[in-house]
């Protein structure tokens, strides 16, 4: 139980400006990142940096991590699901949104298909699926057996022509197929057709009390006309709980949405579909937005669609940033050739470390009201609590979320370990998919396309049901260790010189981690 303490009587003293200075409280941000103190430009990521700990006078829960995206759009967790085919479609993206973040849909799709990923998350009702698997009375055994397998349920319901949105005909559940040894046995000799079904607008308490009355495992919801709209499932009324920090409009409360486009002339037809979908804040994907292509682009949707915030990028020095808030930016992404999958500063010898990065661009577009996306390089919570301490108000996420259960693609197994396909859209394959454009400005054909990316694999993380509360947790942790109770309180530390870091050489970065033990198992939670 939570009890309101009176601590009046603690005083705490101080520091002395000698041994202050002296670095007995390390070193203020200026101290580290200045050329002033750092002639010799040294750049620092996140593993380079340590925080120094804080007086300590509020407990854990009261650390408030809600921050801006941009300059209009809020969120209450500061964090970001990248725009990449093995990150971010429209499940990341409800889900990012009901924990409090939000996700960027990917732009490897064809137009129509991006804007109906935005749909999808805009036409979200909490535990109605809206997007169930549907088959048609044509369709057979085999086709339910081999959705098991695939995906795991066999309650599927049966629609004139086996898409959602159609006139709903019957259902099928294992019950029906289970004692049925012939695969090419059509559905419409075995489906039920005295379906009990919800009317579309009915509440999810409504949905659930005829659920329980019925003792189906299944309820289609239909329109007027007997089409089916969307699904419940028993199994996941548990799920669908009320998500007090979900990132909603102000007015209709439909979850927040961004998506990605390219800086390429059909890229504002694209823009144009995707606002019609509903978009909240469109990301301009390119690996340097420091270009004349993403100026004009910036500019056009500013003028096009005002009422959309546009995330400019990515940049990693001042001057790139100037350029983009006299374009009309409502926020920075920040980062460049150092995500897990990424070989920009590889290939082409240009980027910047991530802490430096973050550190310099989040201090300029501060003044001018801009706030900053720190995008790539987070390995932990610990790079999270150091990236929003070194000035950035969100975090963009790529590995940390490509495991969890909500990224596209299926989960495979080698050598006993849970993995799932993550690769960098500077990679061959997402290249030959569409994301060349990301790296490669104007209309010229290329011929030859030089890779800026890997693709790989990533150990499973769960849910982000759970795992973004872990996050959170975490970050809070270390945000009360560092004696700061907000992200305003943060920044307003680390541009005054009372929110203290140190430089860590290579062994204590290897002292700060596992060390000096036969072996171990770690569990995030």
């Amino acid at each position: 139980k939570k009890q309101n303490m009176d601590w009046s009587h603690i005083k705490v003293s101080t520091l002395d400006e000698a041994t202050r200075d002296e670095g007995g409280d390390g070193r203020s941000a200026k101290d580290v990142f200045h050329a002033s103190s750092n002639p010799g430009c040294v750049a620092f990521t996140y593993e380079d940096i340590i925080l120094m700990p804080g007086h300590i006078s509020f407990p854990v829960h009261e650390v408030d991590l809600t921050s801006n995206l941009t300059k209009k759009i809020k969120l209450k967790a500061p964090f970001v699901s990248s725009p990449m085919d093995t990150v971010t479609e429209s499940n990341m993206a409800i889900n990012m949104a009901l924990q409090g973040g939000i996700g960027i849909i990917h732009s490897n799709l064809s137009i129509e298909e991006q804007a109906s990923e935005v749909n999808k998350v805009k036409k979200y009702k909490n535990g109605f699926i809206t997007d169930p698997v549907c088959l048609s009375p044509d369709h057979t055994v085999g086709d339910v057996v081999e959705i098991k397998k695939t995906l795991g349920y066999s309650g599927i319901p049966i629609t004139a022509d086996g898409k959602i949105g159609s006139k709903l005909v019957g259902f099928v559940s294992a019950r029906d197929i289970d004692f049925i040894d012939e695969p090419t046995t059509p559905l419409s000799t075995v489906m039920t057709t005295d379906v009990t079904t919800g009317k579309e607008g009915c509440s999810l308490e409504e949905a659930n009390q005829i659920l329980r009355g019925s003792k189906k495992g299944k309820l289609p919801i239909i329109d007027e006309s007997g089409n089916i709209v969307s699904l419940i499932a028993r199994t996941d009324l548990h799920k669908a709980r009320d998500y007090p920090n979900a990132s909603r409009e102000q007015k209709n409360k439909q979850l927040l949405v961004g998506a990605s486009i390219g800086t390429r002339p059909n890229d504002k037809d694209r823009a144009s579909a995707l606002v019609e979908a509903g978009v909240d804040v469109i990301v301009i994907d390119s690996s340097q937005g420091d270009s004349i292509f993403q100026l004009d682009m910036v500019q056009y949707l500013k003028k096009t669609f005002p009422t959309v915030e546009v995330i400019g990028g990515n940049c990693v020095s001042c001057s790139q940033a100037l350029h983009l808030i006299e374009a009309g930016v409502d926020g920075l992404r920040v980062g460049m050739g150092i995500g897990s999958i990424c070989t920009t500063q590889e290939v082409c010898a240009v980027g910047r470390a991530q802490g430096s990065a973050v550190y310099h661009v989040g201090r300029f577009a501060r003044k001018f009201g801009v706030p900053i996306l720190a995008d790539g390089g987070i390995q932990s919570t610990g790079h999270i609590t150091k990236a929003l301490c070194l000035g950035a108000s969100c975090v963009m996420m790529g590995s940390m979320l490509a495991g969890t259960e909500e990224a596209p693609g299926e989960y495979f197994f080698q050598d006993g370990v849970r993995l799932k396909r993550y690769r960098g859209m500077g990679s061959i394959e997402a290249m030959s998919k569409g994301s060349e454009k990301r790296y490669v400005w104007g209309d010229d054909a290329i011929q030859v396309k030089v890779a800026q990316g890997v693709s790989g694999s990533v150990v499973d993380k769960g849910t982000l049901r759970r795992y973004i509360p872990y996050l959170c947790q975490g970050v809070r942790h270390g945000m009360q260790d560092a004696g700061v109770s907000s992200l305003e309180m943060a920044w307003e530390r680390l541009y005054d010189g009372n929110l203290r870091f140190e430089i860590r050489s290579p062994a204590a970065q290897r002292e700060g981690g596992v060390h000096s033990l036969h072996n171990y198992s770690k569990r995030l939670y």
